[in-house]
This record gives C-alpha cells, sequence and structure tokens, in this order.
C-alpha cells in the first residue's frame, strides 16, 4: 500500500506524538522536526496496515497500539549517528591516562576486570572501539580483561551490535594495523561487509536500555562509562536525572566521557573534570 504524497500528520496528532515520544524516551520532539517524523513513521504506516500518518496515530493511541507499537515508533524515530573513533582524544585519553590510573590504584588487573559501559551505543561503533584499544593496551601492559555492556533504546541497532558485522566503507577510520588483527573480511553474500573477530564480539553484551525507565538494569560498579551525544537530545531536568543515575554506576575513581558538544555546568554532580569532557567519579558524595 503506497501513501498518498500529500500525507501529513495534523499539527494535533503530531503534538500527541512528541509528548509521548518525550515522556518515554526522553527525547525532545520539536515542531520542526515534523517532516523528519513524517518520513520515518511511513514504513510504521504500512507495518500496522494503516492508511494514512493520523490513521496510524489513531492506533497508536489505543492500549493495544501502545503495547505493541512503542518499540518500534522509538526505533524509527531514534537518531544513530555514530562511527568508529568518533571524537578520538576520547579514545587515547581512555588508553594513556584512564585505564593505566585504574591499574595502578588496583582497580583493574588480572583477577579484577575493566567494566566499561557504552551507554547510547548504537550499532557498537563505540563499544567495538573501545575493545579494540583495550585488547592493545592489555598487549601493551600487564593483561587484564576488558567486560563491555553496549546499552541503547533502539532494538534494531543492538542487532547490528550483536553481530559485529559493518559495511566496509564503516571502517575507514579504523587504523589499518586494527583492521588486521581485528576485522575478518566477508566472503560470498557478506562481501563488501567486515565482521569483529570473536575475542571482540565476546568482550562486547549488548542489552536494551531506555535512560527514562529507572533504576538501569547496568551493574553499579562501573570503572567507565561512555554517554556521549545523547544529552543534547533531552531537555534540562532529563539531563540532570540521567546524570545523577549514571554517577551511581560508576565508581569512585572511575571516569565519564561525554560528547563534546554537552555539558555538565549547573549541575550538583560528585564529578570533577579531568581533561575535555572528560571527568572522574570523586570519593563521599
Amino acid at each position: 500500500m503506497a501513501l498518498e504524497p500529500y500525507d501529513h500528520l495534523s499539527d494535533a496528532d503530531f503534538n500527541r506524538l512528541a509528548s509521548f515520544i518525550h515522556g518515554y524516551s526522553g527525547i525532545k520532539m520539536p515542531l520542526s522536526k515534523k517532516s523528519m517524523v513524517e518520513g520515518r513513521l511511513r514504513r510504521r504506516v504500512r507495518a500496522v496496515g494503516a492508511n494514512s500518518l493520523d490513521e496510524y496515530c489513531d492506533y497508536l493511541f489505543t492500549d493495544d497500539g501502545i503495547a505493541t507499537e512503542a518499540i518500534s515508533l522509538i526505533d524509527a524515530v531514534s537518531t544513530n549517528k555514530t562511527d568508529f573513533f568518533r571524537e578520538p582524544d576520547h579514545f587515547r585519553y581512555l588508553a594513556t591516562e584512564a585505564v593505566p590510573a585504574l591499574i595502578r590504584q588496583g582497580l583493574v588487573g588480572r583477577s579484577a576486570p575493566l567494566k566499561v559501559w557504552s551507554a547510547a551505543a548504537s550499532v557498537g561503533a563505540e563499544a567495538y572501539t573501545i575493545a579494540m584499544v583495550m585488547r592493545e593496551l592489555a598487549d601493551r601492559q600487564s593483561p587484564f580483561r576488558t567486560q563491555i555492556v553496549a546499552t541503547d533504546i533502539c532494538t534494531e541497532v543492538l542487532k547490528t551490535a550483536v553481530s559485529g558485522i559493518y559495511p566496509h566503507a564503516m571502517i575507514a577510520p579504523v587504523p589499518e594495523d586494527m583492521r588486521h588483527r581485528y576485522l575478518m573480511r566477508g566472503k560470498g553474500p557478506m562481501t563488501g561487509n567486515v565482521r569483529m573477530i570473536p575475542e571482540l564480539r565476546a568482550m562486547v553484551t549488548a542489552r536494551r536500555v531506555n535512560l527514562m525507565e529507572r533504576p538501569y538494569p547496568v551493574d553499579r560498579d562501573m570503572h567507565v562509562v561512555f554517554c556521549r551525544n545523547i544529552l543534547i537530545y533531552f531537555d534540562r531536568p532529563t539531563q540532570a536525572a540521567v546524570l545523577t543515575e549514571l554517577c551511581s554506576h560508576l565508581l569512585p575513581g572511575g571516569y565519564l566521557f561525554m560528547g563534546h558538544s554537552e555539558t555538565l555546568a549547573g549541575f550538583n554532580l560528585p564529578l570533577r573534570q579531568v581533561t575535555a569532557t572528560v571527568f572522574m567519579r570523586e570519593d563521599g558524595r
């Protein structure tokens, strides 16, 4: 069934959708994003057998619609921009400063794995970048294991994180030597793709986490939390609530990495800045 090109959401239905999306996921959806939302929802209109966007909304806001369609709706409207080695200074700091400090303190070592949470992980590029960098560090220094939990609200992107399969064009930022060590080239029907080696895939556990639903189903003894480029989609009260909860999952002396367009200014949190957009959890708060 093809939708008519002039099919649009009424302002009333867009406002209902925006309110629901914000309440469910924390994502702000201003009127300026109406065309984007319309475009992304047209596939969902077809999937549920509706005849128009407004009819889709009528279905969504029933008990059955909310129960069966909410996750697919959020999958459709979520922004999942990610790259390998995005904001590379963070990974340099992780390898040269943060993890060596954790090792010196005895928080990480042969019997104590490094525990990292990649929040808003999308397809897993951030998590596997961390895995590659930590594997390199462990090979150069005293060996330690790394456990990475990659979470996202979007179920579709997490399937990619689990498989560890990516189009070859996406790995351009990965250094050539790391490509040889950690990536397998696809053959036959998989030509044009690469896959993370089994050792790296074993380091990453992917699960769905909605940052609006607290408490988070993640351990509270993480050494490192990456939460980058997601807070910009939240309003200030939501940012404060999410950051407070993230801190409760971070060990004293652990590190929080944020996006370069994000700030902690005005928040009362047990963190002190150690370098640009990197913060350390302090004791006693």
